[in-house]
């Protein structure tokens, strides 16, 4: 699933070319927990709980789903590749490419039993299961390379 944006979250309505302040390019991260994820389908799966930052490289690689449960007692948590999510501005929500049941159907976690997300071996498959590349991967066209390359070159060493 190659397009020209890939690893970029969309954007769609007004609110893109009519935002007082920051956004909607830049945001703080709590102004987008909560919001609800609506699926293909047009079912609400959950609200956002968490955005997961890559430390490393300054990018955002997943939002933390929470769907099912009452009042936080019982939730399925589901990491999202941020790159998956289409941010819509005007209804202040978040759209998934993929049916209710898929989301469903989907690898998630407890809030007890986080997986390790920086493993590309738990990762890779995530992102093959919601067809979007990893965030990781995308930096060709950005000028930037997957921080563990800086980790691995012993002349990166003698730079700092």
């Amino acid at each position: 699933m190659q397009t020209s944006d890939q690893g970029q979250t969309r954007i769609i309505g007004k609110g893109a070319a009519t935002a007082a302040g920051p956004g909607p390019d830049v945001m703080a991260a709590d102004t987008l927990e909560g919001d609800k994820v609506y699926t293909t389908d047009g079912d609400d799966v959950g609200k956002i709980k968490d955005i997961m930052l890559d430390v490393r490289s300054g990018r955002v690689a997943y939002a933390v789903l929470s769907s099912g449960g009452i009042l936080g007692i019982g939730d399925k948590l589901h990491a999202i590749p941020w790159s998956a999510l289409t941010l819509d501005t005007e209804r202040k929500c978040f759209l998934l490419s993929v049916s209710s049941e898929r989301i469903r159907n989907a690898p998630g976690f407890d809030k007890d039993h986080w997986p390790a997300m920086a493993d590309p071996q738990w990762a890779e498959p995530l992102h093959e299961f919601y067809g979007s590349a990893p965030y990781w991967s995308g930096g060709d066209e950005l000028g930037l390379t997957d921080p563990t390359e800086e980790l691995n070159d012993p002349r990166a060493r003698d730079r700092h």
